[in-house]
């Protein structure tokens, strides 16, 4: 490679790195002629083909700063873009084509911005799906729930059966107490004079029977 500085037709290599997680090189070279250093990245080369024709670069950073305008007034941080650029880089390289159409990329957006933000997701699909009226958005948004529904649902039942378990103990708790299993006391048998009006009458009569007789002796 020629030097940058001196504009030599040669350089060496003096130190060569990884970067952006194995997706390109970084090499540092320095120049035999002048002796300075300069820093090179190599990378695969991936074409994005757009809708007028032309042909450009594909570039992690476009893709960030287009979901970046999806995601305004969000709870998106920048952390949490920057992986979502490298999720669909990564994406669009593992399809092993030198060559993909916007339609492609979008594609590749889609996925990964679903899982971010939903609002963000249906903004960027509005535009990338050309949405041209509210059954469009409605379409998108039972499409979401129908998806979304899946693996929730599932858990609400088991949540739903649990309740019904817990109610259903709650009742037969509430049916040993009112007397399935009641305990039986053993009757006590009332004091003379309670329980029966004519009892303590009765046994008056006997007492005044029994002093009179005894008065009678005594006499």
């Amino acid at each position: 490679m020629h030097c940058p500085f001196c504009r030599h037709p040669d350089s060496r290599v003096v130190d060569s790195r990884t970067a952006d997680d194995g997706a390109a090189i970084r090499r540092r070279r320095q120049c035999p002629h002048c002796s300075r250093r300069f820093t090179t990245v190599e990378n695969a080369s991936l074409t994005v083909i757009k809708r007028s024709g032309v042909t450009e670069p594909f570039s992690r950073d476009k893709v960030i700063a287009g979901v970046r305008k999806a995601c305004q007034g969000r709870p998106v941080t920048e952390d949490a873009l920057a992986q979502l650029g490298q999720r669909v880089e990564e994406a669009v390289r593992a399809t092993g084509s030198a060559e993909l159409s916007t339609h492609d990329v979008g594609l590749a957006i889609l996925g990964p911005l679903q899982d971010l933000d939903l609002v963000a997701y249906l903004r960027f699909a509005s535009v990338y799906k050309a949405f041209e009226s509210l059954e469009d958005f409605e379409a998108a948004i039972a499409e979401l729930r129908e998806v979304q529904s899946l693996a929730p649902g599932v858990q609400g039942d088991g949540a739903a059966d649990e309740c019904e378990g817990a109610e259903g103990g709650a009742r037969a708790g509430r049916g040993r107490a009112a007397g399935g299993e009641a305990r039986v006391l053993p009757e006590v048998p009332p004091p003379a004079g309670e329980g029966d009006p004519g009892a303590g009458s009765r046994a008056g009569r006997a007492r005044g029977g029994e002093g009179a007789s005894a008065a009678a002796a005594a006499d």
